[in-house]
């Protein structure tokens, strides 16, 4: 990886940004002239710090860097303190194959947190439907007696994506970029993963063979927990021009000019604080809104006996997912553990107070609360607008606004996860380089694994 080179953050935000196109010319973007002097990046989450680090790793420490947020570096990343112990309540794990996230991860010196056992459980609001137990064959067992073999199906079927999905970064790796979110889904399978965003999962797995008990049970259960929603959601969650950045801080409004810039935070009805002048066509916010998150840290004592365990010694469990049911009032429950924890950290027993964080779609009242927790000492609750609401009737949004006007956060509406929002910034930023130096031969080109094999 390119040696860290320092980035340039511009003041904070107050919620009116306007962004004006002020002229247009005859392009200087050609190859062998000179790198872009300035570029804004509006947006301080993981997509616009990802941008701003593969853009200067890209144009070269020379070009200036400057990044507007609103609120706090980090966008749904964050961190809440119990009795002087942090916690994660907002994205909390990295996946051993979520390469560009792992390389952040070295690149700041930052050491992985050891795994601490924990086994999980789906409740339906009545009963406990499935339960993990501490022997793998059993589990196996247990999965195969309830649903036939929809488990080995649907890992086959992860499998095969996954695969595919991989090949992103061979081709970043060779400086190739994509122009829309449709043409990089084609380069990983065809029509494969575009048709993923048009279809719901459910209708996905029952393709390949998954059983509706199966997706109802389990599959429900994760997708309440990671996004909140039910199974209906979509399977795949040339002219130089001079831009005008005008912002308001705490203390006065100003503004600058760009030769490049990147917008890193949704631009759809509910969510967008920027407006467009003179662009013509006109740039205007996108249809579809973002479904809420509560999470809810609670530092207390559970009610087990909610739960099918009037005796709380005996529950074992330290996540509760739940199924799609109209009578539930939360969508996951876990006994999470400190950012920092020693070499003799245990977990609480199942009687002893300990910090859970609740998942759900509304803040939860004092009645739920004294559902969940037979008494608590504290509750802090912060609300994420996490996700897209999934709809496989819309469009994918643009990543081309304007030449050098760049919409990184569309690809949320493919799969909004940390991974796949740094994937899409390394694409933006050699999107823009590639088009700023007219090097066409490395956007939207067709058989891209031959072109790759090749060129090793």
């Amino acid at each position: 990886m390119a040696e860290r080179q320092p980035l340039r953050w511009a003041m904070r935000l107050l919620p009116a940004v306007v962004l004006g196109l002020l002229l247009a010319g005859p392009s200087s973007a050609a190859t062998g002239d000179a790198p872009p002097g300035k570029i804004a990046i509006v947006g301080a989450g993981i997509g616009g710090s990802a941008v701003a680090y593969f853009l200067q790793q890209h144009f070269g420490p020379q070009v200036q860097l400057d990044v507007y947020e609103k609120g706090s570096e980090g966008g749904r990343l964050a961190t809440t303190t119990v009795n002087k112990q942090q916690y994660e309540c907002g994205g909390a794990s990295i996946h051993s194959l979520s390469l560009h996230m792992q390389d952040f991860v070295k690149l700041l010196g930052l050491k992985p947190r050891r795994e601490v056992a924990g086994k999980s459980a789906i409740f339906s609001g009545e009963q406990l439907v499935l339960e993990e137990t501490d022997w793998y064959l059993l589990n196996l067992f247990r999965l195969w007696w309830h649903y036939g073999i929809s488990f080995l199906r649907l890992q086959m079927w992860v499998e095969e994506v996954m695969e595919k999905f991989m090949r992103i970064y061979k081709y970043q790796a060779h400086g190739y970029a994509f122009s829309s979110l449709e043409e990089l889904l084609r380069s990983l399978g065809s029509e494969t993963f575009v048709n993923m965003t048009q279809r719901s999962v459910a209708e996905s797995l029952l393709e390949v063979g998954v059983t509706q008990r199966f997706i109802d049970d389990v599959i429900a259960a994760v997708l309440r927990s990671s996004y909140g929603q039910s199974v209906l959601m979509p399977a795949f969650a040339d002219g130089k021009a001079l831009y005008q950045v005008r912002y308001e801080d705490d203390e006065d409004q100003g503004s600058a000019f760009y030769d490049m810039v990147v917008i890193a935070t949704p631009l759809h009805f509910d969510r967008s604080n920027i407006t467009f002048e003179n662009f013509d066509p006109p740039i205007t916010d996108f249809p579809g809104s973002f479904h809420p998150t509560i999470s809810s840290v609670v530092h207390g004592y559970l009610n087990s006996s909610y739960f099918g365990f009037p005796d709380p010694k005996l529950f074992p469990f330290a996540s509760i997912l739940t199924t799609d049911s109209p009578d539930l009032f939360f969508n996951a429950l876990d006994n999470i553990c400190p950012v920092n924890i020693s070499g003799t950290f245990r977990r609480k027993q199942p009687q002893e107070a300990a910090v859970w964080r609740v998942l759900s779609q509304q803040p939860l009242d004092k009645q739920q609360l004294k559902t969940l927790f037979r008494s608590y000492y504290s509750v802090q609750v912060m609300e994420w607008e996490a996700y897209p609401h999934y709809d496989s009737s819309k469009s994918l949004p643009p990543i081309i606004l304007h030449d050098n006007l760049f919409y990184l956060n569309g690809v949320e509406w493919v799969a909004s996860s940390m991974e796949m929002v740094a994937m899409a910034a390394k694409n933006v930023a050699l999107l823009a380089y590639n088009r700023w130096y007219q090097d066409l031969e490395k956007i939207d080109q067709k058989d891209l694994m031959h072109k790759v094999k090749t060129e090793l």
